[in-house]
């Protein structure tokens, strides 16, 4: 795939087999069996790495230090390894997490059994921990990891690696990489690389780019088939086609590939350690079918401090959850808290409750409603017997109908995520390639960008539409993706591309929702940022804005105590709640 192996194909077709820890098993031996089936590919890439499983991780190591790696990855080697390499497809993945050298070890072994010798290189420098105080960071985390580029992947695939392994890498450096290393890209070549970064921001969540969890999949053809897998035709300009193969279940639109591209970013400077890309010159167009060309998008030099993933132990929580079921649930809930509350010790003490029924349901279920505790604490002791066994003994002392989704369970440990900012002096990116010997990257020198840590302001907005004369849900014409960025809520919301709809009503539509969607009505919409920071950003080519809502899942997904710790229903909500729309844009 690169250039030392004779001239460089116009195209590079990179594919994407996984988008988390946990996602399914099969699809590798899918996309490779589809590439044999003349759906080539030159790379396969695998996403395994989240602030949360970061800690996931860190935990394992807890037990056996030899741990700390994606162990399904593993499992999907051993079964299609021979399969890639009957078909030269490169393998990378960021799978390594807290231990790259580690897995590229278990991978040899592996492959000697299967009496295979493949190339394997990894990638490493990017965990700090037992260079915090050296470094500036915060002591005693479980997980320290800067976001390395791409450039070391690009090295490992310049010297023949067959599979290459990372630690903490972006999650679009595991595209960016192999376009490095094909097209011959230079640091400076920032248009080019940062069409790289869009391309992989695309690919790097799997089958979210193919209609998974997409607000319009009632557009979608579902025949039963599992969704396919997305893959980009990179060109040498960093432009690119997002597409899947052919038979797979899913489909690759303009409003699917939007999706993915407004999840868990920020501003329309989307910051990388190889570039920062200006997301508002993104252009998409509808190509064919399933076929959608990535095309306009500029970058600038990156930013001069790299960020670090922290994760610290934040301590314990435990949870139950009671029905209330019928007449007086209002009082029936008061009772009960005023029962428990005298006993409970722990730090932090959450009460949420589902809406109240309607009346006269005519099943139970629909009669009922959940009320929800969860505690947390530095120690175990305060969410262990001293929560659990106080609820327990009101099961015949309480309100009438007392019962419990589940029995209480033991307490569990939990993290704090937190992102930290350090010079990129201080990371060694370093490859170790297949022969055992070291290359230590590059690092660029000369920046104009800005720093990674410093706060990014919206863009500025026209004042909320008043003349609007219809109330209707958001939704009725605006699709969302929303998810989380630490404790923060990322909201995107784009206009919907309707074959029915002309291109003056489309253009409309995406000047009301840019004034519409102001931090004031983001507060309005949902209540819970009422005291929030709340940042909007328009994305004039994708008919999209971006929203920010600071602090609203607190400490992280793994310490929050909201229903939805992750934010990702939280586009959903939005959509369903009414607004004045004017008439003809309905």
């Amino acid at each position: 795939m690169t250039a030392a192996s004779g001239a460089t194909a116009p195209v590079l077709r990179i594919g994407n087999c996984s988008g988390f820890y946990g996602d399914r098993l099969a699809a590798m031996r899918e996309m490779l069996e589809g590439a044999r089936d003349g759906h080539g590919l030159d790379v396969l890439t695998g996403d395994y790495l989240a602030e949360l499983t970061m800690l996931i991780l860190g935990r394992d190591t807890m037990k056996d230090p030899s741990l700390g790696y994606a162990r399904t990855f593993v499992r999907q080697l051993e079964d299609c390894l021979g399969l890639a390499l009957e078909q030269g497809v490169t393998i990378v993945s960021n799978a390594g997490g807290l231990n790259p050298a580690g897995l590229a070890d278990r991978l040899r072994e592996v492959a000697k059994g299967l009496g295979l010798d493949p190339a394997i290189a990894h990638v490493e420098g990017d965990d700090l921990r037992s260079r915090a105080a050296e470094v500036g960071l915060s002591e005693g985390a479980l997980t320290a990891n800067a976001y390395l580029g791409g450039f070391g992947i690009a090295a490992a695939l310049r010297q023949g690696a067959d599979v290459v392994v990372t630690g903490r890498v972006t999650d679009a450096s595991l595209v960016v990489g192999p376009a490095v290393a094909h097209f011959g890209w230079t640091p400076t070549s920032y248009d080019e690389l940062a069409g790289a970064v869009v391309a992989g921001h695309v690919l790097e969540c799997g089958t979210q780019a193919t209609g998974g969890n997409f607000s319009g999949f009632r557009t979608l053809s579902h025949t039963g088939r599992p969704l396919g897998f997305p893959l980009a035709e990179i060109a040498a300009d960093g432009s690119c086609v997002v597409t899947k193969q052919d038979g797979t279940g899913g489909a690759v639109t303009v409003d699917t590939v939007t999706a993915q591209l407004v999840y868990e970013i920020q501003s329309t400077r989307y910051l990388n350690p190889d570039v920062v890309t200006d997301l508002a010159s993104v252009r998409l167009a509808q190509e064919g079918p399933d076929r959608v060309a990535i095309s306009g998008v500029t970058g600038a030099a990156p930013p001069e401090r790299l960020k670090v993933c922290v994760n610290t132990l934040g301590g314990f929580r435990n949870s139950l959850e009671l029905v209330l079921t019928g007449l007086d649930i209002d009082a029936k809930a008061d009772w009960v808290r005023a029962q428990l509350e005298p006993s409970l010790t722990a730090t932090t003490v959450s009460w949420t409750r589902t809406a109240l029924p309607a009346g006269d349901s005519d099943t139970q279920e629909g009669a009922s409603c959940l009320l929800r505790c969860t505690v947390l604490d530095p120690e175990a002791g305060p969410v262990a017997k001293a929560f659990t066994g106080p609820a327990v003994e009101l099961a015949l002392a309480s309100y009438p109908g007392f019962t419990m989704t589940a029995p209480p369970g033991p307490p569990t440990p939990y993290g704090i995520y937190r992102p930290e900012y350090v010079d990129r002096s201080a990371v060694t990116h370093t490859v170790v390639h297949a022969d055992g010997s070291r290359e230590v990257v590059p690092d660029p020198t000369d920046f104009s960008g800005a720093d990674a840590a410093d706060g990014l302001r919206p863009s500025p907005y026209p004042a909320p539409v008043d003349s609007l004369t219809r109330r209707a849900p958001l939704g009725s014409f605006v699709h969302a993706r929303s998810g989380d960025k630490g404790g923060d809520a990322n909201l995107g919301l784009w206009v919907a591309h309707d074959d029915t709809v002309d291109a003056d009503k489309h253009a409309a539509r995406v000047t009301w929702l840019a004034k519409f969607m102001s931090p004031r009505k983001v507060r309005e919409l949902v209540p819970e940022a009422r005291d929030l920071d709340v940042e909007v950003y328009v994305l004039p080519h994708l008919g999209a804005v971006n929203v920010l809502i600071r602090g609203l899942l607190g400490e992280g997904v793994a310490a929050s105590t909201r229903f939805d710790p992750q934010a990702k229903g939280l586009g959903e909500w939005v959509r369903s709640r009414i607004v004045h729309v004017q008439e003809g844009l309905l």
